[in-house]
């Protein structure tokens, strides 16, 4: 798998449905840090997802501690609207750990703190808008790494 999407405590069902769908036609492996906002039954969560969610990759983490202890080892980016670095700044490789927060307050500050080195954001030409849908973002982000991979 080249890259893996990590949604930290995700609490829209129909954008983490999207996101599974962009996961498997992007050959991408989902990981979701509990608790959820949703539960895994959610006909919205399968309706975004289509008939694809039997096919898709994913893991679930009971806590971000869990899903750290596991990954220790891997290389991560985070993204946020405090980012200082743009998203195209990324040298994505194939097993990156791509990790968004949750939909109302994003990553929390702890983790912001932790790996400001590591944070990045994408860029907004807007001053009337925050932030781009969760779902949309993990799809520019995505589709960057791609481009760089296949190049």
């Amino acid at each position: 798998m080249p890259l893996n999407i990590v949604l930290f405590e995700p609490e829209i069902p129909n954008n983490t449905g999207n996101i599974g769908r962009l996961a498997l036609a992007s050959g991408s492996k989902l990981h979701l840090v509990k608790p959820f906002g949703f539960e895994l039954s959610d006909s919205r969560l399968k309706r975004a997802g289509l008939d694809y969610w039997q096919h898709l990759d994913v893991t679930i983490y009971d806590s971000i501690e869990d899903f750290f202890k596991i990954h220790h080892d891997k290389e991560f980016v985070f993204f946020s609207s405090h980012g200082q670095k743009s998203h195209w700044e990324i040298s994505f490789k194939d097993d990156l750990f791509l990790i968004f927060g949750k939909e109302s307050v994003g990553l929390p500050k702890p983790m912001i703190e932790t790996y400001i080195n590591q944070l990045y954001k994408i860029p907004l030409y807007s001053e009337h808008i925050r932030s781009l849908n969760l779902a949309n973002a993990v799809s520019v982000v995505i589709y960057e790494g791609l481009r760089q991979l296949n190049s």
